[in-house]
């Protein structure tokens, strides 16, 4: 099961990755991008622009029903300001939920850590995981450092903030 959604979270970052390749193959030489060592060093990434993460996958739940209103409100109130405040320390890389699915899978979290112990402390500080809204399964991934920009990209093209 947790290799399913390994390759599931990979395929949908090599996605990604190879819709970026393709904006840059068109590219003339001059135009292509060349390696910045200050923001590789920055971002973490070793020689070949990779990093060491653990990827997070919540599902639903024991609690997920059971919890309704004014409640469940505010636990994903608190939800989201965790989200916000793990990516503003630089713990969380990427974060967003799933589409409707037939596994019980609700959201990703890919965590700036190199263990699963040290995701799974970040993750249990989430109000809606303590609740039992969620449970979580985690694994180590290596990726590419460049996750650890999508933070700031986000906020410069999101035009409503929550």
């Amino acid at each position: 099961m947790l290799l399913r959604t390994f390759v599931i979270a990979l395929c949908i970052l090599g996605a990604a990755v190879f819709a970026s390749a393709q904006n840059t193959a068109s590219l003339t030489a001059d135009e292509k991008p060349t390696y910045d060592e200050t923001l590789a060093k920055r971002l973490g990434g070793n020689d070949n622009g990779m990093k060491n993460y653990v990827l997070v996958i919540l599902k639903t739940g024991p609690k997920d029903a059971s919890i309704k209103g004014t409640v469940r409100d505010e636990i994903f109130k608190g939800h989201m300001a965790n989200i916000s405040r793990l990516g503003d320390e630089g713990k969380l890389a990427l974060a967003g939920p799933f589409g409707d699915n037939d596994r019980t899978y609700r959201g990703l979290y890919i965590f700036n850590v190199s263990t699963v112990a040290e995701a799974l402390k970040l993750a249990e500080t989430d109000p809606a995981i303590k609740a039992g809204i969620f449970i979580i399964e985690a694994t180590p991934w290596f990726g590419s450092a460049a996750l650890m920009g999508v933070g700031e990209t986000h906020k410069r093209i999101m035009k409503t903030k929550p």
